[in-house]
């Protein structure tokens, strides 16, 4: 098995001028490899998000999710700074991990059945996508593994709130 792998490149070799990735960033930002996707990346790792997200909710607590969320944002900025470095692009859509850490941040208000989590993951992607101010802001001005990481970060802020609001008053 190799220990690099380099997805950038994978289906066109001759375009490597960098180093292939060591194939444990590589499982990091695309979250085990969800981000490799070939249709909609961001919303296979948001989907990918699902059953971690269960699994702590349902051995811990919903709250539990924001400090994983935390954590799985401190290892995303690092492991996306390295990524985008070593790849020499910005924010390549294989890097899904920011996409986990905000799916858990708005699965954090919801108890752990069906619909919460599919609303709750619906309500990300519209916000993921629209990008609504300061989303759109972070997504053009902050760089680095914190600006591929922060804008999904802060379209999570907005889905947990609409999934707080829809939970309490909706259903």
């Amino acid at each position: 098995m190799s220990t690099t792998f380099d997805p950038l490149h994978a289906r066109d070799p001759t375009r490597h001028r960098r180093p292939p990735q060591p194939l444990w960033l590589t499982l990091v930002v695309t979250w085990f490899g969800a981000g490799l996707s070939p249709v909609m990346p961001g919303t296979a790792g948001s989907l990918a998000a699902l059953p971690f997200a269960a699994a702590i909710a349902w051995f811990g607590a919903p709250w539990m999710l924001v400090p994983a969320a935390l954590l799985v944002f401190a290892i995303g900025v690092w492991a996306s700074d390295v990524y985008c470095k070593r790849a020499g692009v910005k924010d390549p859509g294989l890097i899904v991990i920011d996409e986990v850490a905000a799916q858990w941040l708005t699965l954090s208000v919801a108890p752990v059945a069906f619909w919460p989590y599919v609303i709750g993951f619906v309500l990300f992607r519209i916000f993921d996508m629209t990008k609504p101010w300061p989303v759109s802001w972070a997504d053009r001005h902050v760089g680095g593994g914190f600006g591929v990481m922060v804008d999904d970060l802060l379209a999570g802020a907005y889905s947990t709130a609409a999934l707080y609001l829809v939970l309490t008053f909706l259903l």
